[in-house]
């Protein structure tokens, strides 16, 4: 009687420690993992949750990381110094030169930059862009107004904010697709640098003041 008393125990326990051992996430026996809730997490790629560039535009920039014009190479330097390896923002980058403002850039810190591409400074007539690009001051006013003294991600950027030059910028949309001051779209987003977020735009954007 004992004798089977203990066996029926023993039985009682290994069934016991067998279904503790199928919680764990292992099989104790195996040691192969068992199906978990943390499984979808392993599916998850890096890639993708650091990747975050959206638009039309970006299709554009290479994917090569050695090339000074990709999202890779752009996140490594400040912002200045990461349009100026664009070829888009060439001429971005000719009006903050002449505005004097590479420095100013480079050394801000957590700041957001609407930059019109070679097209959007296209659209302005070229009797009116040559007067801006030689009146130094009516330069900056205008760069510093692309310039929001605060680093805006996708989830924070719609709404009105503050500009460099005084005068706010109004977002509009969601998701992949956001509109500035009711005309000037956000053809590439969520671009990083060493020191900015970069949204960059179709249409030059003019201050009020």
């Amino acid at each position: 009687m004992k004798r089977r008393l203990f066996a029926t125990v023993g039985v009682i326990a290994v069934l016991a420690l067998s279904a503790c051992g199928g919680t764990d996430g292992e099989d104790t026996a195996s040691g192969t993992p068992s199906t978990s809730a943390s499984a979808p997490m392993a599916s998850a790629s890096p890639s993708m949750m650091m990747s975050g560039q959206f638009g039309s535009g970006c299709a554009a920039v290479p994917t090569d990381p050695s090339n000074p014009e990709s999202f890779e190479a752009m996140a490594k330097v400040p912002v200045a110094t990461a349009a100026s390896g664009n070829p888009l923002l060439s001429t971005l980058v000719t009006a903050v030169k002449k505005a004097n403002l590479v420095d100013s850039l480079n050394g801000a810190q957590g700041v957001t930059v609407f930059a019109p591409t070679n097209d959007a400074f296209a659209k302005i007539p070229k009797a009116d862009l040559d007067k801006v690009l030689a009146d130094d001051a009516m330069l900056k006013k205008i760069l510093t107004y692309h310039v929001v003294p605060t680093q805006l991600s996708p989830d924070t950027l719609a709404g009105t904010h503050k500009t460099l030059q005084g005068d706010d910028v109004t977002v509009t949309g969601g998701g992949s697709s956001f509109t500035v001051n009711g005309t000037s779209m956000v053809v590439c987003g969520n671009v990083s640098t060493a020191n900015a977020t970069v949204y960059i735009v179709d249409s030059v954007l003019m201050p009020r003041s």
